[in-house]
């Protein structure tokens, strides 16, 4: 029977990321390490050369092939055994025998594993890289688009949009920082037999997993039992889910901006796209959706990861069913959410008329703060300045009229301001501080950085 895929990993979310993860890479990198045993075994004569060269040669998916290792795995249920014994049959001569020596399953598992995540974390921070230097270039563009602040889903005071993206930008390049410190922590391997002591190597433990590690350049643990502590790989997944997170908030932002009443900002669509079956004016924003509904899986896998870590005694196998789902699950996903986001921000479209509308939508309320301010200055309490712009805001809003035209009827306030620089003190576009100048900052600074 023809096999049907039915985890939407396969078909609709796979990306290049996937490569990692696949059954023959898996194979792939168990076999690097059982050649990279036998070529230490063989440098310290325990072993001859021959063998070890031999194993070598064959330690590849040219010679051990995955349906060969699935049909002994169905007869004895142990895949990695079903690799050993696999790759022992294509080894000439007596060479097989020395397949596998003195190693427990965890030392090819746990060390392949290593060079697994090593990779996907590499091209994980390649392509954050990328959404990086595009976020920054949009903050650049978009420094001087001001437009309205929200603060509880409220009108606060005026910002910029080149301030939106470079809040994000500036999440993204700490996300990166973390690929650095995690990725230090994930490329240990081990090679120290049944439940760690070494004893199957004699006196040459130690040595042994040196060699192997410097052969892969993977660095050797201090200390393991059976496994790899598994709150290395909790971390690694923990880090996909709060990258995920922040893609997450950026699509959220999109959704709530690309909303009829506020109508700011729309993801990218075609004239040929369909928005609803049965509503022909929708125009949904579906990949932002799609984000925020990937994100979710990600955040409920740490609990799985967390789970992992205890473990029982020297080990048992409670980790090994689940870490076969979510470390492709969580690294191929977030790759799909940040290719679905570089192309939201690559085809982003701004109505400029209905941000000016919206910066204006509260009839000076969003300036509050600035008048206060100079309300102080000009000798009227700061207790007292806030009621009076309190009592106008309300005001402002029922009756839908203008901030300052109300100010100006007030005694006080006409007493210290004339109608010209209430007029100035009302104008939006003059109050947004230091927001380019700290876009600037940023984009200099992450530039020199990562050398964009």
């Amino acid at each position: 029977m023809e096999h049907k895929f039915i985890h939407p990993i396969e078909t609709r979310y796979r990306t290049e990321m996937a490569r990692f993860f696949t059954e023959e890479k898996k194979l792939e990198n168990w076999l690097k390490v059982e050649a990279a045993l036998a070529q230490v075994h063989a440098e310290l004569d325990n072993i001859p050369q021959k063998a070890a060269d031999e194993i070598s040669k064959k330690a590849n998916l040219d010679y051990v092939k995955l349906k060969r290792v699935k049909e002994i795995d169905k007869e004895i249920h142990h895949d990695l055994m079903a690799m050993v014994k696999s790759l022992a049959e294509q080894c000439e001569g007596d060479a097989g025998k020395y397949v596998h020596l003195g190693a427990t399953s965890y030392d090819i598992e746990d060390t392949a594993t290593a060079l697994q995540l090593r990779e996907a974390l590499n091209y994980l921070y390649n392509s954050l890289l990328n959404l990086l230097q595009i976020l920054l270039s949009i903050s650049d563009k978009k420094k001087n688009l001001i437009c309205i602040g929200r603060t509880h889903g409220q009108h606060a005071i005026p910002t910029t949009y080149g301030m939106r993206f470079g809040v994000w930008a500036y999440e993204v390049n700490r996300h990166l920082d973390r690929i650095s410190e995690i990725r230090n922590r994930i490329i240990f391997g081990k090679m120290s037999g049944a439940v760690g002591t070494m004893a199957s190597f004699d006196d040459k433990g130690i040595t042994i997993q040196k060699k192997l590690m410097d052969k892969l350049k993977l660095n050797p643990v201090l200390i393991a039992n059976q496994v790899i502590q598994r709150d290395r790989h909790a971390e690694v997944i923990f880090l996909t889910a709060l990258i995920g997170q922040t893609l997450a908030k950026v699509a959220r932002e999109i959704r709530i901006l690309q909303k009829t009443e506020i109508s700011e900002m729309f993801e990218p669509f075609k004239e040929s796209q369909v928005g609803s079956s049965t509503m022909p004016h929708k125009r949904n924003p579906h990949k932002s959706e799609r984000i925020c509904s990937l994100a979710r899986i990600l955040k409920s896998n740490v609990n799985v990861a967390l789970d992992n870590i205890i473990l029982e005694d020297e080990r048992d196998m409670t980790n090994s069913a689940s870490e076969r789902v979510i470390f492709a699950e969580n690294f191929i996903f977030l790759d799909y959410m940040i290719n679905q986001l570089v192309q939201i921000l690559k085809g982003l479209e701004f109505n400029e008329t209905k941000i000016e509308e919206n910066l204006n939508l509260t009839k000076g309320a969003c300036l509050t703060e600035k008048v206060m301010v100079q309300l102080v200055d000009r000798g009227i309490g700061r207790q007292e300045g806030h009621e009076i712009l309190r009592q106008a805001s309300i005001k402002a809003r029922k009756e839908d009229i203008y901030m300052k035209d109300i100010l100006i009827n007030n005694k006080k306030i006409r007493e210290k301001f004339s109608k010209e620089e209430l007029e100035e003190l009302f104008d939006p576009y003059k109050y947004i501080g230091k927001a380019v100048e700290q876009i600037d900052n940023l984009i200099k600074v992450l530039k020199i950085k990562f050398n964009f």
